[in-house]
C-alpha cells in the first residue's frame, strides 16, 4: 500500500558543496512528519552532482500548506518552488492579537482529526473505577522494587488492563478497513503524549503478554523519545486501541476522538476521594474513585459490546492481581 505525507526539512546537516564525496549513511538532514523527526542518510557512496534548491523553501519563503505539487503522487517538484507565492511571516499581529501560522505537524493533526469526527460514527460510555485496589498494588510494588530503581504508575496499570479487557472482548481490539473488520491477536496500545509540536501516541507493542514493570520502561522510554523528536516510524505507525490521559491536570471526565482506523480510545479522568454509603458507626467510607470514557467506532463495536468491554476493563482495574494470573 503506497502511503503520502507531507513533510519538512527541519535542518541541514551535512552542508555539502558540488562534487563532495558521500559515503553511504552519511546524515544529510533531518525530516520533519507530523509524528517524528528522521534522520535522512546517503542510501549509497558516490558523489553530489548538482543541488537542485541551495536553501530550499525556508529562505524562499514559502508556505508548505498551501503550496501544490505536481510531481507523482502530489510531490512538490523544482518548478513548484519556482512559482509559489510567499509564505505567512512567523506571526501576523493586529490590534486584537496575533494571527499564527499553521505549522505542517498541527494542520495534518488538524485534518486526521476532523477526518475521524466527520467519518466515524462515534458513541461514548462512562464509568466509574473504584481505584483503592490499584493504588495499594503500586504502592506495593514500587516499595518493593525501589532498589532497582523500578517505579510503575497508575497510567501502567491502566494500559495492562485495557490489553487484557481486549482479550476477554476481542472485538474492542479491532480495525474498521471498509470491506473487512479485522480483530487483532495482539494488543499494541498507542499512548497519547503530548510535545511542543502536538500529540503524538507511540506504542507499547504487545501489552497483553507484558508485565506492568515492562510496560513502564516501555512508556517512558517511548514518551522521552516523542518530546525528543526522535521517535522511529516503526515506534508510532499502527496501534490497535488508545489511551489518552488528562488526570493528571485534575480533569475530571472527557470524551476523545477514536484514533482511526482503530475502534476504541480510552479517556482517562483524575483519581478523587468520595464518601460512599456504609453500615458503620459514621455511615459511611471513603474511597478513590476514577472517570473513564470508552470513545467506540459503532461499526466495530456495538453499544452493548462496548460495555462489556468497559464492565471488563472496570474488574481488572479494581481486581488488579487478577491481570497476573
Amino acid at each position: 500500500m503506497l502511503l503520502r505525507t507531507t513533510a519538512q526539512l527541519r535542518n541541514d546537516l551535512a552542508r555539502v558543496t558540488l562534487r563532495d564525496k558521500l559515503n553511504e549513511g552519511d546524515l544529510l538532514a533531518e525530516i520533519e512528519t507530523d509524528k517524528a523527526t528522521m534522520g535522512f542518510e546517503t542510501p549509497e557512496e558516490g558523489y553530489l552532482a548538482k543541488i537542485i534548491q541551495p536553501a530550499g523553501a525556508k529562505n524562499i519563503g514559502i508556505g508548505s500548506l498551501g503550496l501544490r505539487g505536481t510531481g507523482l503522487f502530489g510531490s512538490i517538484t523544482a518548478k513548484d518552488l519556482e512559482g509559489a507565492g510567499p509564505a505567512m511571516s512567523a506571526g501576523t499581529a493586529h490590534a486584537g492579537g496575533m494571527d499564527i501560522p499553521v505549522s505542517n505537524v498541527r494542520g495534518v493533526i488538524a485534518k486526521r482529526l476532523l477526518e475521524s469526527k466527520q467519518t466515524i460514527p462515534h458513541y461514548y460510555l462512562t464509568i466509574d473505577v473504584k481505584m483503592d485496589a490499584a493504588l495499594k498494588m503500586r504502592e506495593q510494588f514500587n516499595r518493593m522494587m525501589e532498589k532497582e530503581n523500578v517505579r510503575i504508575s497508575v497510567n501502567d496499570i491502566i494500559i495492562k488492563a485495557m490489553a487484557m479487557a481486549c482479550k476477554k472482548v476481542p472485538e474492542g481490539n479491532s480495525a474498521w478497513l471498509g470491506n473487512v473488520i479485522r480483530q487483532y491477536d495482539n494488543v499494541d496500545v498507542s499512548v497519547a503524549v503530548s510535545t511542543e509540536s502536538g500529540l503524538i501516541t507511540p506504542i507499547v507493542f504487545g501489552a497483553d503478554w507484558k508485565g506492568i514493570a515492562q510496560i513502564s520502561k516501555d512508556v517512558k522510554a517511548l514518551a522521552a523519545k516523542a518530546r525528543e523528536g526522535k521517535l522511529q516510524p516503526q515506534e508510532f505507525q499502527g496501534g490497535t486501541i488508545t489511551v489518552s490521559n488528562l488526570g493528571m491536570f485534575g480533569i475530571k471526565q472527557f470524551s476523545a476522538i477514536v484514533n482511526p482506523p482503530q475502534s476504541i480510545i480510552l479517556a482517562i479522568g483524575t483519581t478523587e476521594s468520595r464518601l460512599i454509603p456504609a453500615d458503620n458507626e459514621r455511615g459511611y467510607n471513603s474511597a478513590q474513585y476514577m472517570s473513564v470514557t470508552a470513545s467506540c467506532d459503532h461499526r466495530t463495536v456495538d453499544g452493548a459490546v462496548g460495555a462489556q468491554w468497559l464492565s471488563a476493563f472496570r474488574s481488572l482495574m479494581e481486581n488488579p492481581m487478577t491481570m497476573l494470573l
